[in-house]
Formats: structure tokens, sequence, C-alpha cells
């Protein structure tokens, strides 16, 4: 009796290990956790909704003298801040955060090691410790993304003009099931991601949302200098050979079913 609870047990197990395997693979196309964990960047977008000019200063002191040097010295040494320009005025009170982990360890780590800094408790005591009816922000949204196959880490590039020129195009497709979303990532692993390589869009980033609220969905970050170059850049996608071929293959067919895209541009303080 005692031999065959034990084999339930282990075949009981075995079952959990198996099913968790299969679904890391179905979302991640990866076939085991070590790739996924070892492999691929992680990234947490921040959006702070905000109501005033008040709380968009203090958020801006807190992030500038604060968070991000506090991040630095925990050893993420590029965070890129955002704010949305102006033609999107229905989201003008807004500052985006992009953080780059290395492995969900390292996320999941980030908070203790905060509460640990001396410095960063001083430097973003108003923020920290703001009064319940003088908050500095409305909410925060927060979106966790592991990064596509095809661009394991994040894109690095430089650009020498004012910041508020420059247009880094965030988009998000949501998809109408989790099978087209997989779908579509796998379309983007397969030819999208190159394409906007060899144009020149300069990517930030490419993932698959993994815990946020429109999922299933991806979104990426692709950058340009100013509006003329932007312009040009997605002429040369829609143009594209490579992009012609694959954009009306019926495998693809029906993967998107909302694409929505938010024009941003860098703070002066952000690192990237």
């Amino acid at each position: 009796m005692k031999n065959k609870l034990l084999t339930k047990r282990f075949l009981n197990t075995l079952l959990v290990i198996t099913t968790l395997g299969l679904l890391l693979s179905m979302f991640t196309g990866c076939t085991t956790t070590q790739k996924v964990v070892s492999d691929r960047d992680y990234y947490q977008l921040k959006i702070y909704q905000l109501s005033s000019q008040g709380q968009m200063d203090q958020v801006d002191n807190y992030l500038k003298t604060a968070y991000i040097p506090a991040l630095h010295r925990a050893g993420i040494p590029q965070v890129g801040v955002f704010k949305p320009r102006q033609q999107e005025s229905e989201t003008s009170m807004q500052i985006w955060v992009w953080v780059p982990f290395k492995s969900l360890d390292q996320f999941k780590g980030l908070d203790f090691i905060l509460a640990k800094d001396g410095q960063y408790q001083s430097d973003g005591d108003a923020y920290i410790n703001a009064a319940p009816d003088k908050a500095p922000y409305d909410r925060i949204e927060s979106i966790l993304l592991l990064a596509f196959s095809a661009q394991p880490h994040f894109g690095t590039f430089s650009y020498d003009n004012p910041v508020k020129d420059r247009i880094y195009e965030l988009r998000s497709y949501e998809s109408p099931t989790e099978k087209k979303h997989v779908n579509k990532v796998d379309m983007f692993n397969n030819g999208e991601v190159q394409t906007f390589n060899a144009i020149g869009s300069n990517p930030l980033f490419f993932g698959q949302v993994i815990s946020g609220p429109c999922m299933p969905n991806l979104m990426y970050m692709t950058t340009y200098k100013d509006s003329a170059s932007h312009a040009v850049q997605w002429n040369k996608f829609r143009t594209h050979p490579d992009w012609l071929a694959m954009k009306d293959l019926p495998e693809y067919a029906d993967n998107v079913s909302k694409n929505t895209k938010y024009y941003l541009y860098p703070t002066e303080y952000s690192d990237i």
C-alpha cells in the first residue's frame, strides 16, 4: 500500500511538472524553464497616471534623484523614462518608466534592495512618505514582459538632437486568443524583428506581455531621431520585400485584433 501511495504521488508530481513545462513552452516558445530564465531579458513598464503638474514635478524629481540612481546601484545601468508627445493630449499626464531585468529573480528582488538602500530612502523621502491626501500620483500601472527569442536583449543606440524632437513609438498588439497571440509572436520572431533591424528602426525591445491589463498582447518600441526619420523608416518597413512576402500568409491570418500606438519622447534624465 505504501509503495502504491508513493507511486501515485510521484506520478502526480510528474504530471504537474510536465504541464508547467508545456505551458511555458506555449507562451514563451522555449522547451525548458532554464532557457526562459537565462537567455532573455524581462522588462517592466510602469505607467504613472497623474492629474496635476504638481504630481508631474514630484514624480520627475523622485525618478531623477532617487529611483534611477538606486537602480543604478542595484546593477541596472539603463532605465528609460518617457512622456507622451503633445498630440496625445488624452494621455499627456503620464510618465512611462521602462526597466530591464536579466531575470525574474532580479525583478522580484528589487523592492527588497530598495527597502535596504538608505540613500534611496533619504533621497526619495518626499515621495515615499507622501501624505495620503497629497499622493504624488493617481495610480501606477505595471506591465511585465518577456523579450522575444529573436531579440533576447534590449537594443542600444544614441541620438544627439533635442529629446523632445525624438519619437519613441511604443505599440501594443492585442490578439483574439492565446493561440493567435503565440502565432503573432512567432511572426515577429521569424521575420518582423529582423526587418525592423535591417531597415534601421533602432528597436529598444520586443516583448510578450506575461502580466498586464490587455492580455493576450505583445509590446515593442522602435525609436527615431525625429518625425522625418519616423516617416521614412515606416515607409521602408511597409514596402520591404520580406514584410510583403509574409504579411498575407494564411498561417498568420487574424492574429491581431487591436493595434494601439503611443508616441513618446525621453526625458532629459532618461538613460535611453
